[in-house]
């Protein structure tokens, strides 16, 4: 048998036999009528059988013609699958995801995932958008970032927030400091030192005026700065302590910084994916998301990777 034919006859017959009309057909896939049927009649020759009864007013699949086309829709149907699933794939290993994210985020955790996307996307660019916690929030809600990684975002309707890790803040303190080799200390006795805090844009300090609105150990301060990254520089000069996530602490022995755990009260903060609901992600953004959702999700496992933590 000759089986020379290709997609273009088989479309072609696919539409006249949908259509039941030559005419209809070629409009359909912007053919003159005339070079619709040769695709037809191509066809047919190629198989050996007639496909079409044809009249003068009307054309009807032949008995072979009607099994025949339920395959050819099949097979063009599982074609196109195929096709856009190669774009979808291909779409994915290149392009470029914005991810907006706190600055303890993107010390910690987020250079290790970056490593092994990249290693697994090499032509996907990430630009990073590392900000406070309400910037980063504005950052998803006006679409300028894919999505993010966030401490706040959960009472914002426009946003659908993922928690992935849940941390407590510690007392950062020079080596030096009388703190230093303490296991815990509490709320009430950071009033006998001179204590740092972030100023009332921080999102960490939102979650500690509120944790604490009802409290009567609120130390007073002699240092506000913004960002926790700040702080610790004024901790390492011996200026005194300040509470912060502890992600934002070194890794590791550090040769100036130390934490001790902080009690009555615990406060802990929530770390999770934002993205804007009703957006879908790019195929890009997509296995970025998806590799941090798994890297990290919130649970057992995350319970013990925080308490050998002191990083950032």
């Amino acid at each position: 048998m000759n089986m020379n034919f290709d997609l273009a006859d088989l479309r072609a017959f696919v539409a006249v036999a949908e259509l039941n009309s030559f005419r209809a057909a070629a409009d359909s896939i912007h053919l003159s009528q005339p070079a619709l049927s040769r695709r037809v009649e191509k066809l047919e020759l190629a198989l050996g059988v007639r496909l079409f009864e044809r009249t003068t007013r009307s054309v009807s699949l032949t008995a072979v013609g009607r099994d025949f086309s339920r395959k050819a829709r099949s097979l063009l149907d599982d074609l196109e699958r195929s096709l856009l699933s190669m774009q979808a794939v291909a779409a994915s290993q290149q392009g470029e995801v914005v991810i907006a994210c706190v600055p303890s985020a993107v010390y910690y955790f987020l250079p290790k995932v970056l490593r092994t996307f990249h290693e697994q996307y090499p032509r996907i660019r990430v630009r990073i958008i590392d900000d406070g916690a309400n910037a980063v929030l504005e950052s998803v809600a006006k679409g300028d970032a894919d999505f993010g990684i966030n401490i706040i975002g959960t009472q914002e309707p426009e946003i659908a927030f993922q928690a992935i890790l849940k941390e407590p803040f510690v007392v950062a303190c020079h080596r030096d400091h009388p703190l230093a080799g303490r296991r815990q200390v509490s709320w009430a006795e950071l009033a006998n030192y001179d204590f740092m805090t972030v100023d009332k844009s921080s999102g960490n300090r939102l979650l500690v005026d509120l944790a604490l609105a009802n409290s009567d150990v609120r130390p007073s301060w002699c240092f506000e700065a913004r960002h926790v990254s700040t702080l610790l520089g004024l901790v390492e000069a011996g200026l005194g302590i300040a509470v912060v996530p502890r992600l934002s602490m070194p890794q590791g022995e550090h040769a100036t910084l130390a934490q001790v755990a902080l009690v009555e009260p615990t406060i802990d903060r929530n770390v999770g994916l934002i993205r804007r609901n009703g957006r879908e992600l790019s195929p890009s953004a997509r296995k970025l998301y998806e590799l941090i959702e798994s890297t990290w999700p919130l649970g057992g496992g995350q319970a013990a990777r925080a308490d050998t933590a002191s990083g950032g």
